[in-house]
């Protein structure tokens, strides 16, 4: 088990909208203030952020206990010279046996490749780990992780998303969801889609009617930390 504090280093994939960067800064922001909601009061982060979308920049794997790869508005299939270098980042990760991976969406997405899964664009749109039979978690994303990869235990699944949440003891926790995502949050994000035309009027009447529902994005992050924290 790692020593306190448990050093985190966040690698941003992307920008959240105005709002949201107005209130949190970046995605490292919302992620921390994720984190620190669900630690324990006995449990201390060490927290750094990484923008490996402009910068390039990456944490020395001595220096650190986990990597956690956030949401991102781009394709994790795609062969942009920056998620080249990130997927094979993970890979680098994946080889050695002490510094964990936590995920969430796109992060979910490029881990799932670098484990060779494939990964593309959706065609439709774990009790133990968890602490619950069931998970209500924000979603919005256009991409998905086609197949477990080997060796993956499989956590969740829904009916338009078969790989939703993927775990290898010790190694790897990740989740197709958005547990970073509060109520402010996700109705930016909706208003956002429907103004582009991304989301027509019934999707966007459709989501934004659920939007205020229960999300369980505290139990995903107590998850995480309790997987960072395992023996």
């Amino acid at each position: 088990m790692p020593s306190l504090p448990l050093r985190i280093a966040i690698l941003e994939c992307g920008a959240p909208l105005p709002a949201t960067a107005t209130k949190y800064g970046t995605y490292g922001g919302v992620f921390t203030s994720l984190l620190q909601s669900a630690a324990s009061p006995s449990t201390s982060l060490s927290i750094s952020t990484f923008d490996v979308v402009n910068t390039l920049s990456y944490p020395s794997l001595p220096d650190i206990d986990a990597i956690l790869l956030t949401a991102s508005s781009f394709d994790a299939f795609a062969d942009d010279p920056w998620i080249l270098k990130l997927v094979a980042f993970v890979k680098e990760v994946l080889e050695q046996r002490r510094v964990r991976i936590i995920a969430a969406c796109f992060g979910h997405q490029v881990v799932g490749r670098a484990l060779g899964a494939r990964v593309g664009r959706s065609e439709l749109g774990g009790k133990e780990v968890f602490g619950k039979g069931g998970l209500d978690l924000h979603q919005i994303h256009g991409d998905v992780v086609y197949d477990y990869p080997p060796g993956v235990e499989e956590l969740a699944c829904t009916d338009k998303c078969a790989v939703q949440a993927m775990y290898i003891p010790k190694r790897v926790m990740t989740v197709q969801g958005h547990p970073e995502f509060t109520e402010e949050i996700m109705r930016e994000l909706l208003v956002t889609a429907h103004a582009s035309g991304l989301f027509d009027k019934e999707l966007f009447e459709d989501s934004i009617s659920r939007v205020d529902k229960n999300q369980d994005g505290v139990v995903v992050a107590q998850a995480f930390l309790r997987f960072l924290l395992e023996e």
